[in-house]
């Protein structure tokens, strides 16, 4: 049965139209339901919510964007980035309506472009979601290493960071293989401790110092500390900031398969996951902008995380450690939804054949119906991409940019092949109606700029410390992508239907 006859189209679809059977449309997508659907439309929307966290990506970044363009970059960046990623997901929502399932954007793909569009996304978006978590749990790292070092004099290493980055990782792999219930609850709780969190740190750091910058400064001061002469390539590479913390909401759609009406639930939680980020994460970072004390030193702090020394000179230190124990909290919020949203990635990618050992990673516990395997490669993978910042202070950066040129094309491929259908295309019960192909074609042309934008050098000169090594990695995951294509090409695919001998006896196999 085709989607449009069990749909009525539009956004406000009504009430009994989005109650439909999700789990007979996944059949007709060609799967089998394993996952266990327990999220809710809310719960949805604080799994991107979460991930997109503007407690972690605003502030670990923070110190990246004070030499990349300073205050008027950040600011200004956060509201152009903003914008244009609301148009990348709104345009993503449009197409995650029609196919809800955990693949995601290479599933779309591989239904709208064929085998080899949904295979080097899948492989684009499992990097970008891989980096994803190397970022998040190492920014908690660093955030953990400074709070220890206010109270304690604690010397934050690359070696004591790397510790504590594995530390967090084991615990958001344990936390995991619990089940999504209790990944639901805790996004759920995220979402009011950011908010909350975000209005507590504005607010005292509006009320409690003496001094603030002016208005003049928080929004035209540009600082360049990068070491190229040209003011349009630093503003450039500035809008890194934004764009990385504003990565991750298509954990909406990766959740699909466990969450109640996902046709409507999971593309409304990707476009809420994004204005709310966006109006939440200009509050915070023009609160943190206008409460510098001294900007030098807020640069070479000996905490390793400037909005640390923001903090320390602004409140003392007894303040500071206690809005950055806010920050390290929402952070681990926001490392725990990407760990979920990856290894769903896994489990999916896994289930068509599309990985090494995916016999392994699509197994699933009967007992929690979660992809246990799949949650324990997502965080090894996570940490092995982390290990070059034991030996470089850029690397850091670099694998910032890894999630963002890894995930944003894996975006847009999806958007591209949707526009490129045309009416083809069968509309799942949110839609755009007529705004669908202006809006895609400004998600694809974003999309493909910022992917140019982050593959270029981000300091200056270039060594081999301060290069930007997310080129490698993704050339390196790209030649993976290739060479596996020959090998595996004959036992990946996404199917047409579910009810075949060969898919009713993998799906046995995969349930443990």
């Amino acid at each position: 049965m085709s989607p449009t006859k069990w749909f009525r189209s539009g956004p406000d679809a009504p009430r009994e139209t989005a109650q439909r059977d999700e789990e007979q449309r996944l059949r007709e997508l060609g799967y089998q339901p394993v996952l266990a659907r327990r999220m809710g439309h809310f719960g949805n929307f604080a799994i991107s919510f979460s991930v997109i966290s503007v407690l972690s990506g605003c502030m670990t970044l923070y110190g990246f964007g004070l030499v990349t363009g300073g205050p008027a970059v950040m600011l200004w960046g956060w509201i152009g980035v903003g914008l244009f990623v609301l148009f990348v997901g709104l345009a993503l929502a449009e197409v995650t309506s029609a196919y809800p399932t955990s693949g995601a954007l290479y599933y779309m793909a591989d239904r709208l472009g064929g085998r080899k569009w949904g295979w080097y996304t899948g492989w684009l978006n499992l990097l970008g979601l891989l980096g994803a978590i190397a970022g998040i749990d190492y920014g908690a790292a660093l955030f953990t290493g400074a709070v220890l070092n206010l109270q304690w004099g604690f010397d934050p290493t690359p070696e004591s960071t790397m510790l504590i980055f594995v530390g967090i990782l084991l615990v958001h792999a344990v936390m995991n293989l619990f089940g999504v219930r209790l990944v639901s609850v805790l996004n759920s709780i995220s979402v009011w401790w950011h908010l909350a969190g975000v209005a507590l740190i504005v607010i005292v750091l509006t009320v409690v110092p003496d001094h603030h910058q002016s208005a003049d400064f928080v929004f035209t001061e540009f600082v360049n500390g990068t070491g190229w002469d040209n003011p349009l390539y630093v503003t450039a590479i500035g809008l890194l900031l934004a764009q990385y913390t504003f990565s991750g909401y298509d954990a909406s759609a990766h959740l699909s398969e466990e969450t109640s009406h996902a046709s409507v639930s999971a593309a409304r939680g990707i476009v809420r996951a994004i204005w709310v980020s966006w109006i939440a994460g200009f509050v915070l970072l023009a609160g943190l902008t206008f409460a510098i004390q001294d900007y030098a030193g807020a640069q070479n702090t000996d905490t390793g995380v400037p909005p640390a020394q923001i903090m320390l000179d602004a409140l003392g230190n007894t303040g500071a450690v206690l809005l950055l124990l806010v920050v390290i909290v929402a952070q681990l919020f926001c490392g725990n939804a990407e760990v979920a949203a990856a290894s769903r990635m896994v489990f999916a990618f896994s289930r068509d054949g599309a990985l090494p050992g995916s016999g392994l990673w699509r197994r699933v516990s009967a007992r929690a119906q979660t992809p246990v395997h799949a949650v324990w490669l997502s965080v090894t993978v996570a940490c092995l991409l982390a290990v070059p910042s034991l030996y470089s202070e850029t690397a850091y950066g670099a694998v910032t940019a890894i999630n963002v040129i890894g995930i944003t094309p894996a975006y847009a491929i999806p958007i591209y092949l949707r526009l490129r259908a045309g009416e083809d295309f069968e509309r799942g019960p949110w839609h755009l109606g007529r705004w669908s192909k202006p809006v895609g074609w400004v998600a694809v042309g974003w999309v493909a700029m910022v992917t140019v934008l982050f593959c270029l050098p981000q300091s200056r000169p270039v060594t081999i410390d301060s290069m930007n090594y997310a080129v490698i990695a993704l050339a390196a995951v790209l030649t993976l992508a290739t060479v596996w294509w020959y090998v595996a090409r004959r036992s990946y695919g996404t199917p047409t239907s579910y009810g075949t001998a060969r898919e009713q006896a993998e799906i046995a196999e995969g349930i443990v």
